[in-house]
């Protein structure tokens, strides 16, 4: 049946393509980090009345092939015929859709299903994030209707368009001005694009089927990119920044009466507490019987709730505006961004520092990769010269650490370290190829990211466990020991990673079913088929065993999710370390404490004491008696400013 119906819309199409005249075409630079890694051509063709889009789309993304085709077949007018699109939209997702519209009847085949409904109003086949020249026709069709609030998206979905007014840039040393929209519905979130008078696609910022973002540059605007990179933060953080002002108040002065305050330095505990709060600092810290409530202060009630220090996620990547709101509704008040585009990073906390945007204090740590063809981003050293000069610009922006990826040649690993430590940098990262983690901490590395790099020092067995009897594992951890290494497990990634498609998604996330749309179809291919998540069984297993066993050696860990369910993973990452034996106040110091310490600000931040900035949690429930309780936030306050969990989740899509 597959293949009739797939011999029949080809047959369409060649119909439809039949003595058509090429009238149009163009391209788009694709880029991931701000790196050109790819491109997307398109051809125009006329027969008649009807115009064939012809697409080629692909990129290569640290060493892997994203190739995509695409067919669209609409009227002169915009309005839609026919969409066949197949190829991959990421390194780790496929696509093959077909879809036919005739007499008000669309035709779906996603995959191997397929599926016909009635289009009552109206509607327009997307496939998602790409092709762009898709998006592109999307916003002329959309115009030509009259921008109406919303299309419905065939096979399914709703996409909403806004437009945004416009942008007035030099180009060529002349003005251009481009038209500005924001596009929901496709990702999670927003995107944004800018169209010329004519309506041809400029710019499209997005996220790829992985949530990294991606950028499409018409080839002939490609240096005008750094700029509209720059921008997009802003805009989409302006745009947060108003939805909020509706719902929450700015107070100088606020007070938390009732909860009890749980102690990360495992000194005392306080139950019935009264926190008195003033410009973003814990003022007062007591009980409701010695501490006396000021008249102009704004009360919290949080009678019979449990208080804590706002949690850390320590491997981030801020990747768009919506993450801001769904870190701090998960509680999540600090993050260590490791490693983002440049101009991007720093727009998203320049916008949050100055309150034009909101979410969490973001500390950067710049991404440094070296070349080669798995190489990321634009920020290279391949010299020792470029290792300094890199660094330098990473200090003189505000970076807190700098972090190195995958294909730094080994002997530039030492050049970095040394120029960041003489700029009082730690250093972060992978473990680059052919190196291994010894050298790497050997060269200067102070932490590393992903248990992996400790995995790979083991002795395995024939199954991929560890054996940590065996003396090249014991040597392994009092090699970190001495080292003062810090690790930054990620292993909720690679539960995600080495889980069985054909689980129940739940049991790694609960609320599951209230991420918005996009979030759900990104994660639900997300695993291994069932025989090869059995064989991987052993590797993970021992993966989040070496948490244990890295705590109980005195190593350091930090809590890092490497982005995952937005705001929901940190608290998965918790649970996970409490599942390989922590305890739940030993994991939540993962998340608080620790990281505070690591990053030398425990004097300002990291636990509830009197001096320190106002980032506290407040449960509805205590997590140390049971750590999935950790989810059931109350109110975020960030710097003295109090949240509701509820409305930042609907601000960027989350049912509640």
């Amino acid at each position: 049946m597959r293949k009739a119906y797939f011999s029949a819309l080809l047959l369409l199409l060649a119909n439809l393509c039949f003595a058509q005249n090429v009238i149009d075409s163009g391209s788009f630079l694709l880029h991931k980090f701000a790196q050109n890694i790819g491109r997307e051509k398109y051809t125009i063709n006329k027969n008649g009345n009807q115009l064939t889009y012809d697409i080629d789309f692909k990129f290569t993304d640290r060493g892997r092939p994203v190739p995509l085709a695409a067919k669209l077949v609409t009227t002169i007018d915009h309005e839609p015929i026919g969409l066949f699109v197949k190829g991959r939209t990421s390194r780790f997702s496929v696509i093959n859709d077909s879809i036919r519209i005739q007499n008000k009847t669309a035709t779906n085949w996603v995959d191997s299903i397929v599926s016909k409904e009635q289009i009552k109003g109206l509607a327009f086949p997307v496939a998602g994030y790409s092709p762009g020249t898709v998006q592109m026709v999307l916003l002329n069709y959309w115009r030509k209707h009259g921008q109406p609030g919303s299309i419905a998206m065939l096979p399914k979905g709703e996409v909403v368009i806004k437009s945004d007014g416009t942008e007035t840039l030099q180009f060529q040393n002349k003005s251009l001005v481009l038209n500005r929209y924001f596009i929901s519905g496709l990702i999670w979130g927003n995107e944004i694009a800018w169209t010329d008078h004519d309506g041809k696609l400029i710019c499209l910022i997005t996220n790829d089927a992985e949530g990294d973002k991606l950028e499409m540059m018409r080839e002939s605007y490609e240096p005008l990119l750094p700029q509209l990179i720059g921008r997009a933060a802003m805009y989409a953080m302006k745009l947060f920044n108003s939805s909020m002002k509706m719902h929450e108040a700015k107070n100088k002065t606020l007070a938390i009466v009732g909860g009890n305050v749980i102690d990360v330095e495992e000194k005392e505990n306080i139950n019935n507490a009264v926190i008195i709060i003033e410009n973003g600092i814990i003022k007062k810290l007591g009980t409701v019987a010695n501490i006396k409530i000021p008249s102009d202060a704004t009360v919290i009630h949080a009678e019979g709730k449990t208080i804590l220090p706002g949690l850390w996620d320590m491997h981030a990547h801020f990747e768009q505006a919506e993450w801001g709101p769904a870190y701090l509704a998960a509680g999540v008040t600090t993050v260590r961004d490791c490693g983002n585009e440049y101009d991007y990073i720093n727009a998203i906390k320049e916008a949050i520092d100055s309150h034009k945007g909101i979410g969490p204090l973001i500390l950067k740590a710049g991404i440094i990769d070296g070349a080669g063809p798995r190489g990321l981003g634009i920020v290279r050293a391949d010299t020792k010269e470029a290792a300094v000069s890199v660094v330098n610009m990473y200090k003189n922006k505000g970076f807190a650490q700098i972090k190195i990826y995958s294909s730094v040649k080994p002997e530039i690993v030492k050049a970095i370290c040394d120029q960041a430590h003489r700029l009082n940098l730690t250093v972060t990262g992978h473990i680059p190829q052919n190196m291994t983690t010894q050298a790497g901490i050997d060269s200067g590395m102070d932490m590393i990211n992903h248990i992996q790099y400790v995995y790979s020092m083991m002795k395995k067995n024939m199954d991929g466990s560890v054996d940590m009897l065996d003396t090249a594992s014991i040597n392994a951890l009092a090699f970190l020991k001495a080292h003062h290494t810090v690790v930054d497990p990620t292993i909720g990634v690679f539960e995600m990673t080495y889980r069985s498609v054909s689980e129940d998604i739940k049991i790694m996330e609960p609320n599951y079913f209230n991420l918005p749309l996009p979030l759900q179809q990104l994660f639900t291919t997300v695993g291994l088929p069932a025989e090869e998540a059995k064989k991987s069984k052993p590797v993970y297993e021992s993966m989040k065993t070496l948490v244990k066993i890295l705590y109980d050696k005195g190593i350091p860990l930090v809590a890092g999710t490497d982005m995952g369910f937005p705001g929901y993973s940190l608290p998965r990452e918790l649970e996970l370390y409490v599942e390989a034996g922590l305890t739940p106040m030993q994991a939540i110091q993962a998340a608080t404490i620790t990281p505070a310490k690591v990053m030398q600000m425990d004097t300002m931040t990291g636990s509830v004491k009197v001096g320190k900035k106002a980032d506290l949690i407040i449960l509805d429930a205590n997590p140390l008696t049971e750590i999935r309780n950790i989810r059931k936030v109350y109110q975020v306050i960030k710097e003295g400013q109090a949240y509701n969990p509820h409305v930042l989740h609907k601000m960027v899509g989350f049912r509640n």
